[in-house]
């Protein structure tokens, strides 16, 4: 049988927390593409095309400031440099619906088939924590000042540590779990 495309990042022989909060970084985020800075000004065809009521236009508009400043307030204390916000929110948005997408889709496997044992070692934790520290661990990484600097210039993605934090302190299941 073939695979689904959400399947792809799924390991079948872990947890299903690990599985859905790991699997956030890419099936989940290319969902919100269509509906970011860049993609809401295509149709359905493929179309550049203002096809949002003024009301929902203006709505996202002042909701994509706030991840703009959100974004443009945070410091990369190794380099000591802000990010660029207006760069980055169209990912920034794409995490922040993504991180969201996959805990509903999490939340509901766990409704139809139940809670699955705790990872030897791991017990302290819930498996709704678990899926966070999944989901945080998709974007570990280190970087070079030269290539952070780059990045907070003139790349289209926040470094890893603001794409954890920024949908996860945006999350109010996060702050519950």
């Amino acid at each position: 049988c073939a695979l689904s495309p959400r399947l792809k990042l799924f390991v079948f022989r872990q947890t299903s927390y690990m599985n859905y909060g790991g699997s956030w970084l890419g099936d989940w985020t290319r969902d919100y593409s269509w509906f970011d800075d860049q993609g809401r000004q295509y149709d359905d065809q493929g179309n550049l095309k203002n096809w949002w009521e003024p009301k929902t236009k203006k709505k996202f508009l002042e909701k994509a400031n706030c991840v703009i400043w959100q974004y443009g307030n945070y410091t990369a204390t190794a380099v000591n440099k802000k990010l660029n916000g207006v760069n980055t929110q169209g990912e920034n948005i794409a995490d922040n619906g993504g991180i969201k997408e996959a805990y509903h889709a999490y939340t509901s496997w766990v409704r139809r088939h139940g809670s699955e044992k705790k990872l030897p070692g791991l017990q302290g934790y819930t498996q709704k924590q678990m899926f966070w520290i999944s989901a945080a661990n998709t974007w570990c990484s280190k970087y070079r000042n030269k290539s952070l600097l780059k990045r907070i210039k003139t790349g289209a993605h926040a470094p890893g540590l603001f794409r954890v934090k920024g949908p996860f302190s945006n999350s109010a299941e996060f702050a519950e779990d």
